[in-house]
């Protein structure tokens, strides 16, 4: 089953209209956890160091949290919202009642959260570049990056939504994933100092890890070899994820 594009365009739009009218509720709590980050570690921890990779730490802060803000974005816009309107709202069905397909809801519903991470990520970004922290024009490449995680996270956090049997699961998605990711991804040091041998192979597998370094590359305006396996390994890990999903909510909603 093909996806339709128009018909995928329209659950963005549903998406968008409801979003119109709580959006000052829901960008705030979201929008400042990074900025909060940035000010009381990058400007108050980092008093007290130095430098970090090469850089002052807010400077070497400043890139990771952008992804940090577009994952939050997707994050909380496919976990949250998808599980009230799959299970209680049952806006899914109704939806079914039209022609759309369950593989135009999958897709019209991380194309809107892949539009939440880059709201999220490109006003952070705005922020940063306001402070003098991201060195232009080649930090404008990390702009790119913002829909690409959010592309990531939309697709591991549909495929968590799609399994969970009760609400209560998402408290472990975010304290048990989410954050040991925000923790150990390159964000707050650099894990090529700090971690050896298998460490770092097990650090290869966190998804944040690719787009933070993928960030961190276009604010320095170097691209190693590392870049195009970043590159592939969100991509790659998108695009499996999607065509499990794809069966998963075919599933759910023609049960």
């Amino acid at each position: 089953m093909r996806i339709s594009f128009p018909h995928a365009l329209s659950v963005w739009r549903r998406n968008a209209s409801m979003y119109a009218r709580t959006w000052k509720l829901n960008l705030l709590p979201n929008f400042f956890e990074p900025v909060f980050y940035l000010m009381a570690i990058g400007v108050g921890v980092g008093a007290y160091i130095d430098q970090m990779g090469g850089l002052s730490y807010v400077e070497f802060l400043a890139p990771g949290l952008i992804c940090v803000a577009a994952m939050n974005g997707a994050s909380f816009e496919v976990t949250y919202n998808i599980y009230v309107r799959l299970t209680f709202e049952k806006a899914y069905d109704a939806m079914l009642t039209t022609p759309l397909q369950p593989v135009d809801v999958l897709a019209g519903e991380v194309l809107w959260a892949v539009t939440r991470a880059s709201i999220y990520g490109g006003i952070f970004f705005v922020v940063v570049a306001a402070y003098g922290l991201a060195p232009l024009p080649h930090a404008v490449l990390a702009l790119a990056i913002v829909p690409l995680t959010g592309l990531l996270f939309a697709m591991i956090g549909v495929t968590f939504s799609l399994r969970v049997p009760t609400l209560d699961f998402f408290s472990f998605y975010f304290t048990l994933f989410l954050t040991p990711l925000f923790l150990f991804s390159d964000v707050f040091f650099p894990i090529g100092e700090r971690l050896d041998g298998i460490w770092l192979l097990v650090a290869e597998v966190l998804p944040l890890l690719h787009p933070v370094r993928l960030a961190r590359a276009c604010f320095a305006g170097e691209f190693g070899p590392v870049a195009l396996w970043d590159l592939t390994y969100i991509v790659g890990v998108s695009a499996g994820l999607f065509a499990g999903a794809r069966g998963a909510i075919t599933a759910r909603l023609t049960s």
